[in-house]
């Protein structure tokens, strides 16, 4: 016991050298000796998973403090600095954008671990009592944009969309702009949606910031609700309104999969399987992003990123909490990464 409080203060003394640079705002932060980790929601339920292997197994760390902030409000709180007052890893539901990583140089956050956890899919999901919607990216997109192909939304009911929909108000609650899985919706829903129309796809060559407004910018009327970082307050949303959608990661659908059922898109219902092949279209991949200048400052961090390996391979207890394991290939990749704590390439990221 001794010789763990010995390695903890040597810990807490680099850490505190790494708070002098990088706008972190100096060396009077106090030395911090356990790991903090910010970011997706959706990602959240994985990292509280290995925290709490972690836990067990190195009971002579202190227990990781695992906050779910949202992927982009996680990202402004890992990119802001280096030293005890930020935190050491970023749960992420999409990859690192390029504007965050430009925030992360200009703050001295220069050398970044990238971890491919595994995949999970945007499932759109109902009450078991509701009424089996069949939707189309295209008819998503339709009910939700603001201004569907550059002009006011006037839809009340599913059935405005399409007359093969049922005539029921349109509710569907949603992430907030912060989320990573907004992001992920806008890329992999609405902009697609958008998209089916050959005067969008035009637009998006001749006019980007126009096609990013009139494509991704959801109506404020009432019909799409944010409903914060909180998966869980839309599952329970769901149950107690059976004619409305909400959009969360597909762990969260296959937890609750005795009250809700997934939303077929394309004729495609959100499933493990059509997730790990992407045939589902809200299929996305999942990250993790460390800071190399903690890993000898904090306890336990490279241990916890091992724990991490461990568990996402099939079968492993990250696999049961509903991560859809990645492609061996992908996987392999990843454990390297983790095993040498090999640089991302902040250039390439675009």
């Amino acid at each position: 016991m001794k010789r763990a409080a010995i390695i903890l203060g040597v810990a807490g003394v680099i850490l505190a050298g790494c708070n002098s640079g990088g706008g972190s705002g100096g060396s009077s932060q106090a030395a911090r000796t356990q790991i903090r980790a910010v970011g997706s929601s959706t990602v959240y339920p994985f990292t509280t998973a290995v925290a709490e292997q972690f836990v067990r197994k190195f009971p002579a760390f202190k227990a990781p403090v695992i906050e779910s902030t949202g992927t982009g409000a996680g990202m402004k709180l890992f990119c802001a600095g280096v030293g005890a007052q930020h935190p050491d890893i970023e749960s992420a539901s999409r990859r690192i954008k390029a504007s965050e990583a430009e925030t992360c140089r200009k703050n001295g956050v220069d050398k970044i671990i990238e971890l491919e956890i595994g995949i999970d899919g945007l499932a759109l999901a109902e009450s078991k009592a509701g009424p089996a919607l069949k939707l189309t990216q295209q008819q998503v997109y339709e009910a939700l944009a603001a201004t569907p192909y550059g002009k006011p939304n006037t839809a009340k009911t599913w059935k405005d969309i399409d007359p093969s929909l049922p005539a029921i108000a349109i509710r569907v609650y949603g992430p907030p702009p912060t989320s990573g899985t907004r992001d992920s919706f806008n890329e992999l829903i609405m902009d697609k949606g958008c998209n089916a129309n050959a005067e969008m796809a035009a637009l998006k060559k001749s006019d980007e910031a126009r096609h990013k407004e009139v494509c991704t910018k959801v109506r404020e009327d009432g019909a799409f609700v944010e409903s914060g970082e909180n998966d869980n307050l839309i599952v329970q949303k769901l149950i107690a309104n059976p004619d409305a959608i909400g959009i969360f990661g597909y762990s969260f659908l296959e937890e609750n999969a005795a009250k809700l059922r997934g939303v077929s898109l394309g004729g495609v219902e959100p499933t493990s399987a059509t997730i790990a092949d992407f045939s589902y279209p809200g299929a996305r991949r999942m990250y993790v992003y460390v800071k190399q200048a903690h890993l000898n400052a904090i306890p336990g961090l490279k241990e916890f990123i091992a724990e991490y390996a461990r568990g996402w391979e099939p079968g492993a207890y990250l696999s049961r909490r509903g991560l859809i394991p990645a492609p061996a290939e992908t996987r392999a990749k990843s454990a390297a990464i983790a095993k040498d704590f090999t640089l991302l390439d902040l250039s390439t990221i675009e």
